[in-house]
């Protein structure tokens, strides 16, 4: 496994890492064999700690070609939470698909893991539902339908991946969200971070029965409720976020909730989630066909269809695979918008960025400092030029 380890002290990591880097000040970070890594940005800080940095490699003090990611990890305090962290990691190096942000290294510096990942060059998800709500407006249909046959490929490549031994891994992502999706300059989609996946790997340690991994916004009624997982459970997830890029709203509302029942099992989100916990279990609970119509109201029927066979309750009512959901979206897609590609949708996301960006003193997105603010038309033609 690509792991090695700096020495360090235990105590609290974040008194060893000086303030925030910059291109001009970047935060020399470790070496991994004859290439050291420089951090350059941080581009987003989560509330549980964890960090994603862009970072510079150099090889014998030469920069080599691209950047990469850098994510700081939380570190684990028990030996249980170490050993799961590493099985993760080690899900993530066997994953080699176009569609999947590849992990490089699992580097332990200072007592704090550091995983380096691929570059993405371009926003997630998140950051393109937060300028479609500052611009008034969502995403177009097309793009929506054309990241979600993308997603689903990438999924099924994990779903269906087998070991040396030929066996199935039983890989589950267990955190499809908008932060995990994100969009390339040249219009291609890329799922990141497993580090929430699950594996029928045999000595594989899983999480505490009461823990929940990933953000449980877009969890399934059965993960919610702790009963066997299946590649359903991916599918359903990414149904709520096509919801969500469609409409420009989350499939949930936990504003008018009523107060979990007496009774529920107990269970503890490992990390930050959008929405609270124990309301999401009492709307899954009674989670129905009824609750998808209201959400898609205004969809185009087939569009809808496609949704409400994601977004089924019981596992086995979904798509059988992700690749059978891949498909349904990609002929929607070609029936709805012949010409839809790549161009285009790397045309679209400027576009979002561009406009969104012009408020980005009222909204704060992610990714601050990685994309053009408030381009004016001819901006982005120039833009689109040099794609």
């Amino acid at each position: 496994m690509p792991s090695t380890t700096d020495s360090g002290s235990r105590s609290d990591p974040s008194r060893f890492f000086p303030p925030l880097p910059t291109p001009d000040a970047p935060q020399p970070l470790f070496s991994v064999g004859d290439v050291r890594y420089e951090a350059v940005r941080e581009v987003v800080k989560m509330p549980t700690g964890e960090v994603l940095l862009l970072a510079h490699r150099y090889a014998l003090e030469e920069e080599m070609p691209g950047q990469c990611f850098v994510r700081r990890l939380p570190s684990p305090t028990t030996t249980e939470g170490r050993r799961r962290l590493s099985d993760e990691i080690q899900l993530a190096f066997r994953l080699n698909h176009p569609g999947i942000a590849q992990v490089f290294h699992l580097k332990i510096h200072r007592s704090t893991p550091h995983v380096v990942m691929e570059y993405v060059d371009g926003p997630s998800l998140d950051t393109l539902v937060t300028a479609g709500v500052v611009r008034g407006k969502p995403m177009s249909e097309a793009l929506a339908l054309y990241i979600g046959a993308e997603v689903a490929d990438a999924l099924h490549y994990a779903h269906s991946l087998r070991g040396e031994d030929g066996r199935p891994l039983g890989i589950i992502h267990r955190d499809v969200n908008p932060r995990h999706i994100y969009l390339g300059t040249h219009g291609g989609v890329k799922l990141a971070n497993f580090g929430a996946a699950y594996s029928h790997m045999v000595g594989r340690l899983e999480s505490p029965a009461s823990l929940v991994r990933g953000d449980v916004a877009y969890a399934s009624p059965e993960y919610l409720e702790r009963l066997p997982l299946s590649p359903a459970s991916d599918i359903f997830s990414l149904g709520v976020v096509l919801v969500e890029l469609l409409t420009g709203r989350h499939l949930f509302d936990v504003e008018d909730v009523p107060s979990p029942p007496k009774g529920l099992s107990p269970l503890m989100a490992e990390q930050f989630t959008s929405l609270p916990l124990a309301q999401m279990r009492v709307l899954l609970s009674s989670f129905s066909p009824d609750d998808v119509e209201a959400a898609v109201t205004g969809l185009a029927p087939d569009v809808k269809a496609i949704l409400h066979a994601a977004l089924r309750v019981v596992p086995g009512e979904r798509f059988a695979t992700a690749a059978d959901m891949g498909s349904v979206l990609r002929a929607a897609l070609t029936k709805r918008h012949p010409s839809y590609g790549r161009q285009d949708a790397q045309q679209e996301v400027a576009l979002i960025i561009a406009e969104g960006s012009c408020l980005r003193d009222v909204v704060e997105f992610g990714e601050a400092g990685l994309f053009p603010e408030g381009l004016d038309a001819h901006e982005l033609e120039a833009l689109a030029d040099e794609d």
